[in-house]
């Protein structure tokens, strides 16, 4: 496949004919922080995009190593989620002075073009993109990648209707240029990105927590509902002050039609503070499939299969295949227990264990709170084991997602699965007790 010109990227950067071993083809589209490019492998013959990152002119001698750096270390965090609602990378290399990335080529359109009165798409069609991109979202987060630039333009939908979220890895770095920009006054093209930032994003850039991802796909699922965005203004001060302090109007205000219960869980993605929002993109996709059930949306994939889904990618499943974590579900109950309720009672007899899918729960002994366990941690384990009584009071803090699981169920799985499941269980154990016995030194070191 031969190209007899070039076409330029920025004013930083001239792109050549060739970037690597990839032929360019044309421009795709571009952004504040760098543009796409259609480019063809004539290795493996495939399409693919090629992102070349826009780098601050102002970015210089340690700052360029920094941000070379910063650029390869977020693009292997994303090389390493392999998700089919995931843009796939191939390939992050350096050509001629300047980073780029090799991707899967999306042949379709951003939800961009869903976001406008008069384009918009019918609720159930919305319903199951954003229960398609909880799925992906959650997924990383489980793998310790918080996207933190989640918005319309970076959410594809392939031919089939597929949902594929992009530009995942680099996106913290963007984030931090960003705010550069601001400080420095250079906000006319940057305006959108704000529009879908948390409040966390303000008050703790340094922390990056998966439910600011809850947060901006909140924001999306608002403008794909309604076409207008949540929190608008003329300059990104006036955004991030209605993001921080103002809530949005309702959606019914602007669509009366629209669900009721759309509206509750439009709130709850954006609410302000991180425990009154949805803890997983988990727990707001399983509200997601309660309203499309309740709406009487037929939904692709069974309600089996969505759990199998969500269970192979917590990390104490991670050595599970699908059959195997299929041979366990007639095991297992999926409990959503709102703040505050009581899980299980210091001195009751009960032989289930639990998994936390979602949010954390809090020890208390003899009314006192001792310990607090998170996401991903099981609880109930002297009970499971031996039939003990409970030793603790355990209660939601906040809303949780758990997964209980009867021993006596479990007696009935094949003994090789029984193995794995309990591999996993010492795993996790094993991982407590390490933490709690730091724990223990911190405070005696205080002491």
């Amino acid at each position: 496949m031969k190209v007899d010109y070039h076409m330029p990227c920025s004013d930083e950067v001239s792109i050549p004919q060739d970037i690597g071993r990839h032929t360019i083809l044309y421009e795709l589209g571009r952004g504040s922080m760098g543009v796409v490019f259609l480019g063809w492998d004539p290795y493996i013959e495939r399409l693919v995009a090629i992102k070349i990152p826009r780098t601050s002119k102002w970015i210089s001698g340690k700052s360029t190593d920094n941000y070379m750096r910063n650029f390869f270390r977020e693009a292997r965090s994303a090389g390493m989620l392999a998700h089919p609602n995931i843009v796939s990378i191939y390939e992050a290399d350096m050509f001629k002075g300047f980073c780029y990335l090799a991707m899967e080529h999306v042949n379709g359109p951003t939800l961009k073009e869903f976001c406008k009165e008069g384009n918009l798409l019918r609720v159930d069609k919305v319903i199951d993109i954003i229960f398609q991109a909880c799925r992906a979202l959650d997924y990383a987060h489980n793998k310790g990648v918080v996207h933190w630039d989640i918005k319309p333009s970076n959410i594809m939908l392939d031919v089939g209707g597929a949902v594929k979220i992009t530009d995942f890895g680099i996106s913290r770095t963007a984030h931090e240029a960003l705010r550069t920009d601001i400080d420095r006054g250079l906000d006319s093209n940057i305006t959108g990105t704000f529009s879908y930032m948390s409040p966390q994003h303000l008050t703790s850039e340094g922390k990056v927590d998966p439910r600011s991802d809850v947060f901006s796909l909140g924001c999306v699922l608002y403008e794909l509902l309604t076409g207008v965005k949540p929190f608008s203004g003329d300059n990104p001060y006036t955004i991030l002050f209605k993001i921080g302090h103002e809530e949005p109007v309702s959606i019914l205000d602007i669509r009366p039609e629209l669900p009721s219960v759309l509206e509750r869980i439009v709130n709850k993605t954006l609410a302000k503070g991180l425990d009154q929002r949805y803890q997983s993109c988990m727990d707001f996709a399983y509200d997601l499939g309660v309203a499309a059930r309740h709406l009487k949306i037929a939904r692709k994939e069974t309600q089996t299969e969505e759990k199998i889904d969500y269970i192979c990618n917590l990390a104490f499943f991670q050595d599970f295949n699908r059959e195997q974590v299929k041979q366990i579900l007639p095991a297992c109950t999926v409990l959503r227990v709102p703040k505050g309720e009581v899980v299980v009672t210091e001195g009751e007899i009960d032989d289930s264990l639990y998994i936390i899918l979602s949010g954390r729960v809090e020890v208390l002994k003899n009314g006192t709170k001792i310990n607090v366990i998170d996401r991903g941690e099981c609880f109930g384990e002297m009970a499971y084991l031996s039939g003990q009584p409970r030793t603790a009071t355990l209660k939601a803090s906040p809303d949780c997602v758990l997964m209980k699981i009867s021993a006596t169920l479990m007696d009935r799985v094949s003994k090789s699965v029984q193995l794995l499941f309990m591999k996993s269980f010492a795993t996790t154990l094993v991982g407590r007790i390490a933490k709690n016995n730091d724990l223990i030194m911190s405070l005696i070191n205080k002491n």
